[in-house]
Formats: C-alpha cells, sequence, structure tokens
C-alpha cells in the first residue's frame, strides 16, 4: 500500500507539472486528502483477500479473487467521488477549481496504483515465494463474526442526528454563520505581532481608524490575528487601496509597532455573489448527478433516497457545527471558498463510504434472497461484514485530516476541521443513518 501511495503521488505531481497546475492551499490539501482516500481501495482488495482466506483458498488464489471481487466496490465508490470533483470544477470559482482538479487527477492516479501496482508487487512476492500475511496476531479476529445491531436501535439514532440540526439552525438563526470575504466581500488581512494582543482592543482602535466596523479574530495564537474590513470595498482605485493599507497601518503601530503582515485578500461583493451562487449550484448538481449513478448502478430508488438523505444530512450536521461553535474554537470557522471545497469533499467521502456499504448490502440480498430472511437481518449482517474496512478506512482517513488539522498551519485549519467533523460524520451516516434508512424505504421481506 505504501508503495502504491508513493508511486500515487510521484504520477499526481507529474500530471500537475506537465498540466502547469499552479498549486493553492486547498489544492495542495485535495492532493493529501486524496493520498488519504486511495488507501480506501487497498483495503477493500485485503479485506477482500482475508475473508478469501479464511474461506480456505489458496494465497494466491485468494490474491486473485480478491482483486476481482473488491473491483465493483471500488469502481463504483471511486466514480462517484470523481463525478462530485467535476461538479466542482465545472461550477467551481477560484481555489475551488484547483481543489478539484486534484481531486479528479489523484482518484485516476490512485486507481491505477491500488489495482496495478500493488497487483505487481504481490505478484512478486508470490513468484519470489516471500511469506504474504494479511493480519497479525493482535487483530486477526478483529470485527470477525461481530453481530452489532445497526437496525434496531436506528430511530435513537435519527433523535441525535435530528438534534445536532435542529440546535444548528436554532443557531443559524440567532447569531448566524461567520461569513468569510469570499461571500460577504470586503478586505482581509493576517497579522502576527511580536507578543500577544487583546481582540477587543485591536477592534476598538481599528475602527477608531476606519470610522465603520471591522471584524478581528484571533488566528492562531494569542499574537496572530484576522482583521476584516468592508471600508471603500467598491473603490477599485489605486488610491482607496493606498488610503486602507495607510489607515491599517497607523492602526497596527498604535496597537504595537512590531508586527507583519502574513496575507491578504480582496473581494468585491459582486465576487462573492458569483461565489455563492456557483457554490449552491455546485452541490445541487452534485448530488443529482449522485442520485441518478446511484439509481443507475443499484436499481432501487430505495438506495438513491437513503444516499442523498445521507449526504444532506452530513452538509447540515457540518453546517450546525460550524455555527454552533463558531466564536468558541481558537480558530476561524468562516464560511468561505475554502468551507465549500470541504463541503463538496465530505459529499465525496461520505458518498464514498455509503456505496461501499451499499454495494456490500446489495451482494447479500442477492444471496440471502432465496432464505426468506427480513430485511433488517440481511442489513445487519452485510453491514458487519464490512465493518473491519468501514473502520479502518476511516481511520487512516481521519489519521490524515488530524495531521493537516495540526501541521497544515492557520489558514487551512478551519478547512481541515471541516473535513475532519465531516470525514467522522459520513461515517456515522454511512452505519447509522443511510442504511438504516433502507429499511424504511422498502418494507418488504426479501423473498425469491
Amino acid at each position: 500500500a505504501n508503495i502504491a501511495l508513493l508511486i500515487n503521488l510521484f504520477f499526481l505531481m507529474g500530471v500537475l507539472a506537465s498540466l502547469g497546475a499552479v498549486l493553492t492551499l486547498p489544492g495542495i490539501a485535495g492532493i493529501v486528502l486524496s493520498l488519504g482516500m486511495s488507501v480506501d481501495a487497498n483495503v477493500l482488495i485485503y479485506e477482500r483477500i482475508r475473508e478469501e482466506i479464511t474461506a480456505g483458498k489458496s494465497i494466491r488464489l485468494a490474491i486473485t479473487e480478491g482483486f476481482q471481487k473488491a473491483m465493483p466496490s471500488i469502481l463504483d465508490s471511486n466514480i462517484t467521488t470523481f463525478l462530485t470533483g467535476v461538479i466542482l470544477y465545472i461550477f467551481g470559482q477560484g481555489p475551488i477549481v484547483g481543489f478539484a482538479t486534484t481531486l479528479m487527477i489523484g482518484i485516476i492516479t490512485s486507481l491505477f496504483a491500488a489495482i496495478f501496482i500493488s497487483r505487481l508487487v504481490f505478484e512478486w512476492l508470490l513468484n519470489k515465494k516471500k511469506p504474504i500475511s494479511f493480519s497479525i496476531k493482535a487483530t486477526e479476529n478483529l470485527f470477525k463474526d461481530s453481530k452489532f445491531d445497526f437496525i434496531t436501535g436506528r430511530k435513537r439514532f435519527y433523535f441525535l442526528s435530528a438534534a445536532i440540526i435542529v440546535a444548528g439552525i436554532i443557531s443559524a438563526f440567532t447569531q448566524g454563520f461567520s461569513l468569510g470575504v469570499d461571500f460577504q466581500g470586503g478586505r482581509a488581512y493576517f497579522v502576527a505581532f511580536d507578543k500577544p494582543v487583546e481582540v477587543e482592543a485591536v477592534r476598538s482602535i481599528l475602527i477608531d481608524e476606519f470610522g465603520t466596523a471591522v471584524e478581528v479574530k484571533t488566528f492562531g495564537t494569542s499574537n496572530q490575528v484576522k482583521i476584516t474590513t468592508a471600508y471603500l470595498i467598491n473603490d477599485n482605485t489605486d488610491q482607496a487601496n493606498a488610503l486602507v493599507s495607510e489607515k491599517l497601518a497607523a492602526g497596527l503601530k498604535k496597537i504595537n509597532p512590531v508586527y507583519e503582515i502574513k496575507d491578504s485578500q480582496k473581494v468585491t461583493p459582486t465576487i462573492a455573489d458569483d461565489i455563492k451562487k456557483s457554490a449552491i449550484w455546485a452541490v445541487i448538481f452534485s448530488i443529482l448527478v449522485i442520485f441518478l449513478y446511484i439509481l443507475i448502478r443499484f436499481k432501487r430508488m430505495a438506495f438513491g433516497f437513503a444516499a442523498i438523505l445521507a449526504l444532506v444530512h452530513d452538509v447540515l450536521v457540518l453546517l450546525a457545527i460550524f455555527t454552533i461553535f463558531n466564536g468558541w474554537l481558537p480558530f476561524s470557522l468562516d464560511i468561505d471558498q475554502a468551507f465549500v471545497a470541504a463541503i463538496l469533499t465530505v459529499m465525496g467521502y461520505s458518498i464514498n463510504d455509503t456505496v461501499v456499504v451499499f454495494d456490500r448490502v446489495r451482494e447479500y440480498i442477492g444471496q440471502h434472497h432465496s432464505k426468506n430472511e427480513d430485511l433488517p437481518s440481511v442489513i445487519n449482517n452485510a453491514l458487519n461484514s464490512t465493518l473491519s474496512r468501514t473502520v479502518v478506512t476511516g481511520i487512516c482517513t481521519i489519521a490524515v485530516l488530524l495531521i493537516i488539522f495540526i501541521f497544515g498551519g492557520e489558514i487551512l485549519r478551519g478547512f481541515s476541521f471541516a473535513m475532519l467533523i465531516g470525514v467522522i460524520f459520513g461515517t456515522y451516516s454511512s452505519l447509522f443513518v443511510a442504511t438504516p434508512f433502507i429499511v424504511e424505504f422498502i418494507k418488504e421481506k426479501v423473498k425469491a
């Protein structure tokens, strides 16, 4: 898997270099995330191989059949994520396009690496008669013959999700969202001082300088702040830019003469409206395309409705957390272009996870339809059979996102936090929301 990931990264960087792509911060995060998600294909293959070994097949035959049986799930999950990237590329703007580009290229290269490079490594090991193992003593029986009941208590999970979403709606109407410069228009400056500063003191001094409302937030450590102002935002002349810079410098010197402006950005209200519309259309079309693909592949409306319900659930939960905890966490929870990229990535991950589970449910329905088993039992068995893969993939992806969150810098912190929460709830919704909802949509027993 590590060899496949390294070659995947090599291919990905080569394609981006040949395209002359400009790497933005969300673009770099897209590369790291695609590496984190690409391990899912390897995990699916290895889990299938373990099942074949457990069934008593030789290691060579188990590897061959493991690759074959994992292929439908790998293709379905990657195609749905790729389609999200296409919609993001078509309807997104600015950094979102860069993120979509790296995501789509990353999916293609990771598929190639996971399917072909991994197989070559195994063939080499087999030809050299090297020992091959797919478990260690500690994990050999992990989740083996697990009997978790995901269906009976499903309404408790519906209630938990509903409670978070309702709390988010209440918070949205009472305190609202913190809109980034991308959506509200204005100039934003990221300033670092040589010693800690008081946010209220900075705000008070800058309001006196600009004569209008100024938003000031701690950005990471207590000596860094993000300053946003709409002062002269509709005036694009050089004189206006110079005047804003002059007033900002005058205010900052009163706070602390030792400072550094690390980054700045300017967005006009017109551009903000365009970005907002493109983001809304991107989400709508992504949901529509994913629904149609699942309907075609699974041939049951229930799977399509359940998948879309899980997507809407994940987006609403993420929005709820961003409005509820806005101002409480020591980093920015702005709704901006990076957040939109994160939401669509979460949608991609969620649908990837959901489709893998759905594939196993469809397989179990096909295998057990003649036994007159009721649907809840069939779905429970399917969820338990794929539980090991769900947990391993979730842990791998969360580990990658934690690294981005901790080491990715302050500008990426809100972005990586959104994806981290999204992946956690995306995994949760696949097991406790999307798949159980199939029971609500299909009431009959599974019969011949």
